[in-house]
């Protein structure tokens, strides 16, 4: 029966897939239920039941979920919100829990009406900016609990408290603070064989108890199975649902972004192709599950993730058991986690902080469009010392108006957006014929039309992935390409290393001045594509490519 409905062949990677994928989620669950506002417990919870139900019914198999730290920041606000909204922690509960109940059903609606298929009109700078201001937030809301203090809940109270430190800083809680910093980046260079952040959490909560320093500590966690905890969410007062639907859906929306990257990095290494629409429900469902039980929400978590697949993950068993590991740890070993400090899971909360920023996107603000950049710079703003709600609003209105600009530039100069074809089947040029008979399974010739903008840069790298395996080389023709924005750009960088990893050698021809100018900015010419690869004519990339075959260079 249990073979009918999962596919157990890969049943014992699976099992160890999902142990470790457990394990490095352990951590960063507790750390993230405390940054939350609802304590570890709720971290705890909430990984359980995403982590479950989300692989049981998603749509990438190899999906590792939980708490994240987006999903945290806005489970954070939310929080913060809802205490001042409500006099009664009983009330504010009530309005959090059906916060997180209506997030989880927003993304089976969007699930069932496809709107992961819009997802991918989401230009990079809005992106880039909204996740590098919940890293910022991460890192700033993290000061204080490292250096033993109480925190204010938003970023600009924390800044306002800085004058604190001076009086105020537990150096006992400082140095497991930097002991955890310092062992999650120095293990990994002595094995990977453990995940360093459970390592961190051991090590530095060991000497904190065995020191008998005092620090401030997560306290107590309730050992056995939750308990449901939804009986008083129709008692919120009506007057509170405008607020509720609002950050219901920021919760909905971000989860399901975040959960889509992660399904294509999954897809990235384990060559499947997953169910968008799918794994929306299914993150929908464990969300509402996790609400039921007291628990935040979460989504696809990257790193969990990765080292599922890593370690032999192939199924949805192993997110299944991912959060199984979890349940066992719950029910056995939760009076022992009431001990770790506060200080140490910030310590392991801020690399990660420092992770979400996108630093790529940063250091290039001066190479791209400045449109791009100031879309960057202004979510980036809003995000970490404004509103996340108007964050995301403003994101989704400037996605709208960069489209309906970069459209409008494109009528006024009577530019062609031609539809991005197809590999297979792509009829060549009058100048490619002869080329093309002869080396037509070895080298692949694709054409771009219009401008590579984030509009249509998702069919490309589809595209790019069904490229047969007896393929040396592909031409990229840019001759009718004017312009390119800072999400093409990352497109074709990624659609680069995608094809070198594969020993597809790229070449680019015809690139005109604002697509080069960008390429070279950035250094993707020549740090990926050698100048000597780069042609404005046709004909002389194919003098080159022959004399590489005749010479046996790209040969498998």
């Amino acid at each position: 029966m249990i073979n009918t409905l999962f596919n157990t062949k890969h049943l014992k990677g699976d099992f160890t897939g999902g142990l470790v994928a457990g394990v490095v989620a352990l951590p960063l669950a507790l750390a993230f239920g405390v940054q939350s506002g609802l304590g570890a417990t709720a971290g705890l919870y909430g990984a359980i039941a995403v982590g479950i139900f989300a692989a049981m019914f998603g749509g990438t198999e190899t999906q590792a979920s939980g708490p994240t730290g987006p999903m945290t920041v806005v489970s954070a606000a939310l929080v913060a919100a809802a205490m001042q909204m409500n006099a009664g922690m009983d009330d504010a509960m009530n309005v959090i829990l059906l916060t997180f109940l209506l997030g989880g059903a927003f993304q089976v609606v969007f699930g069932f009406l496809n709107i992961a298929g819009y997802v991918k009109y989401f230009p990079y700078p809005v992106i880039s900016g909204f996740m590098s201001g919940v890293g910022l937030i991460i890192v700033i809301l993290q000061i204080f609990p490292f250096l033993g203090m109480d925190s204010a809940k938003s970023t600009i109270s924390v800044i306002k408290d800085l004058p604190r430190i001076a009086s105020e800083t537990n150096l006992y809680a400082l140095l497991l603070g930097a002991i955890t910093i310092a062992v999650y980046f120095i293990f990994p260079k002595i094995t990977k064989a453990v995940p360093s952040a459970l390592v961190a959490l051991i090590a530095a909560t060991l000497i904190a108890y065995f020191a008998k320093w005092d620090v401030p500590l997560i306290g107590e966690i309730p050992s056995g199975l939750p308990a449901f905890q939804l009986g008083g969410v129709l008692s919120v007062d009506p007057s509170a649902y405008p607020k509720i639907i609002e950050y219901a859906l920021v919760l909905a929306v971000l989860g399901s972004i975040d959960s889509l990257l992660t399904s294509v990095i999954a897809d990235n290494m384990t060559k499947t192709k997953h169910n968008s629409n799918r794994e929306l429900i299914g993150q929908g469902i464990g969300n509402m599950l996790a609400a039921a039980i007291g628990g935040i929400p979460g989504a696809g978590a990257t790193k969990g993730t990765v080292v599922n697949i890593n370690a032999g993950g192939r199924t949805r068993l192993s997110g299944i058991f991912h959060g199984l590991f979890l349940l066992a740890v719950l029910l056995g070993l939760g009076q022992l986690a009431a001990h770790i400090p506060l200080s140490v899971l910030a310590g392991l909360l801020i690399p990660i902080g420092f992770k979400i920023i996108d630093f790529k996107g940063l250091k290039h603000l001066r190479k791209v469009p400045k449109a791009d950049a100031v879309v960057l710079l202004l979510v980036l703003s809003v995000t970490t010392f404004g509103s996340l709600i108007h964050a995301v609003g403003i994101g989704i209105a400037l996605a709208c108006l960069l489209f309906m600009k970069k459209s409008g530039d494109i009528g006024e100069k009577g530019l062609e957006v031609g539809n991005i074809s197809e590999i297979d089947g792509e009829k060549p040029w009058q100048d490619e014929i002869e080329f093309y008979d002869k080396y037509k399974d070895k080298v692949i010739i694709k054409h771009l039309y219009g401008p590579l903008f984030f509009g249509f840069t998702s069919y490309f790298k589809d595209q790019i992935k069904t490229l047969s395996k007896d393929v040396k080389a592909v031409i990229i023709r840019m001759d009718r390409v004017p312009y390119m924005d800072q999400t093409g750009l990352y497109t074709l960088e990624e659609v680069i290393l995608d094809l070198e990893l594969e020993n597809i050698k790229v070449i680019l021809v015809g690139l005109k001045e604002q697509p080069r100018d960008m390429l070279e900015a950035v250094d993707i010419i020549p740090d990926l594509i050698s100048p000597e690869e780069v042609f404005e004519h046709i004909g002389d990339s194919y003098s080159y490519l022959r004399e590489k075959l005749k010479e046996g260079e790209m040969s498998s």
